[in-house]
C-alpha cells in the first residue's frame, strides 16, 4: 500500500449565508468576499490533508458563473486534488442554495495552490494523496496539467 492518505479525507464543507454587508449594489455577493471564503475553505482542506498549517501559494483561477443572491446560502466544498512536492493544488466548488425556492446552483469553481509549512515558515514536504474514485483520478490528472501551465507561464514571465 502507498504511503499517503486519502484524497476524500481532506474534504471540507463550509456553508455561509449571505448578509447585507457581504454584497454589492445589485444585491450580489462580492467577488472579494467569495474569495476570502474560498480561500479559508481551501486552507482549511490543505491543513486537514497535511496535518500542518498550510499557506497560500497561488490562485490560479475563480471561474463565476453565476451571481449569488442576498440571502442565498454558499456551500463551499474543497478538497486536495494532487499533491506535488511541498505544494498541493486544492479545487473548491461553491454552491449557492436559495432555500425558499429550494434550488441549489453551482456558482464557481476554483483552483489555489498551498504550501505547508513549519514553525519558522519553510516549506516541507507534503503527505502524498491517494485518488480513489474516477472523479478523484480525473482531477489529480487535470491538476497536473494546470501546474504544468502554471509552471510554464512563469518561465515566460521571466524572459
Amino acid at each position: 500500500m502507498s504511503s499517503g492518505k486519502k484524497i476524500s479525507d481532506s474534504t471540507v464543507i463550509m456553508t455561509e449565508l449571505v448578509l447585507p454587508n457581504h454584497t454589492n449594489q445589485l444585491g450580489n455577493l462580492l467577488g472579494g468576499q467569495l474569495m476570502h471564503w474560498i480561500d479559508i475553505c481551501a486552507a482549511l482542506s490543505a491543513a486537514k490533508h497535511n496535518q500542518r498549517v498550510c499557506v497560500t501559494a497561488s490562485v490560479d483561477r475563480i471561474d463565476f458563473l453565476h451571481p449569488i443572491k442576498l440571502g442565498n446560502a454558499v456551500n463551499l466544498v474543497a478538497s486536495v486534488n494532487r499533491v506535488f512536492n511541498t505544494s498541493m493544488e486544492i479545487g473548491v466548488k461553491v454552491y449557492a442554495q436559495n432555500f425558499k425556492e429550494g434550488t441549489k446552483i453551482h456558482t464557481n469553481t476554483a483552483y489555489l495552490t498551498f504550501v505547508g509549512v513549519d514553525e519558522y515558515g519553510n516549506p516541507v514536504k507534503a503527505i502524498d494523496a491517494i485518488p480513489e474514485s474516477d472523479d478523484e483520478k480525473r482531477r489529480y490528472e487535470e491538476a497536473l496539467r494546470r501546474r504544468e501551465i502554471r509552471l510554464n507561464s512563469r518561465i515566460l514571465e521571466k524572459q
